[in-house]
């Protein structure tokens, strides 16, 4: 999503910079919370679209016994029963994307954190000029490289730099700290090999970003397994595919900045919660049910209201 690297700078720049620096401002310029908190109030923010992604899940268990039907009528032309369904989608007002929509936007969100964590100078320390960050880059030799701000920061918070460039951008963040409970720095990243020889103990500290990120991925997981399996028990076994999600957070926290892997993190578990909740309130079934009440009272009044009229007559 290279091509797409401007319109999140943009997001970025004119959004959730913005968002970040209030609540890192909030918590006393911790890094760490200022994501956990972000991540809570998007997910909120997106609580809506889990309830239309649900309202979706609805309108297809409505079809199935239409989509069964069609199946029958079809048999193995799956030509025939494409367009059929695409017709009957079209008679039902079905939109065939309703319910992959929140899964896009957590993907292009995923994509604005990491350039958001890849340059927290930029977005958290807007004050310093750009010639300045620009200047610092060549002193730290991290011109042509996509960690160049996280090098940037190293090499200004090392303590050493005569540099006036990077000594100007250690001021500018000296009220930021990116450290996690005061021992990871999620402006690094995590390095995994099988070779311990070469394992330093701060690689090995840093080992817990994402192996939480995999964890709070497979909670998020399992919940979606028992959700899918209590709204549509005879559905296939998807034990497997439960775990690629976990898989691939583990595998792209270790190789990028461990503030992304941290905000996966986040996202997942906070995620998960929410979604078991929403599922709880406004799961498929709930809302059948809840539409099925609605008309039979619809059709009691109906019925008490000809009654009335009956009897006035009378």
């Amino acid at each position: 999503m290279g091509f797409l690297q401007p319109v999140f700078n943009i997001i970025n720049q004119y959004v959730f910079s913005y968002v970040l620096r209030f609540f890192t401002g909030l918590t006393g310029g911790s890094f760490a919370a200022g994501i956990f908190l972000f991540t809570l109030v998007i997910n909120i923010v997106l609580i809506p679209l889990s309830i239309k992604s649900q309202k979706a899940s609805v309108q297809q268990i409505k079809l199935k016994p239409k989509m069964d039907e069609l199946k029958k009528k079809c048999g193995d032309d799956r030509q025939k029963y494409q367009a059929a369904t695409s017709k009957l989608y079209q008679e039902e007002n079905v939109s065939l994307g309703g319910g992959c929509l929140p899964s896009i936007i957590r993907l292009l969100l995923i994509m604005c954190v990491y350039y958001l964590v890849i340059s927290p100078v930029t977005y958290l320390a807007p004050q310093i000029p750009t010639e300045t960050l620009n200047n610092a880059k060549i002193a730290a030799d991290a011109q042509q490289n996509y960690r160049a701000e996280l090098i940037v920061i190293e090499k200004a918070l090392d303590g050493t730099t005569k540099d006036e460039s990077l000594a100007a951008v250690a001021e500018g963040i000296r009220d930021i700290d990116f450290n996690l409970f005061g021992k990871l720095d999620l402006t690094k990243t995590p390095k995994f090999s099988l070779n311990f020889s070469h394992v330093t103990k701060d690689d090995l500290i840093l080992w817990i970003i994402p192996f939480l990120s995999f964890a709070c991925a497979m909670f998020s997981s399992v919940i979606s397994l028992l959700q899918q399996k209590r709204v549509n028990p005879g559905a296939p076994n998807m034990a497997g595919m439960m775990l690629t999600m976990p898989i691939l957070s583990l595998v792209i926290a270790f190789s990028a900045p461990a503030g992304l892997g941290f905000y996966w993190a986040c996202s997942s578990l906070i995620g998960g919660l929410i979604q078991a909740g929403v599922q709880e309130l406004h799961g498929p079934y709930k809302m059948i049910a809840k539409e099925q009440a609605k008309a039979l009272m619809a059709q009691s009044a109906k019925e008490q209201k000809l009654l009335a009229a009956k009897d006035g007559l009378e």
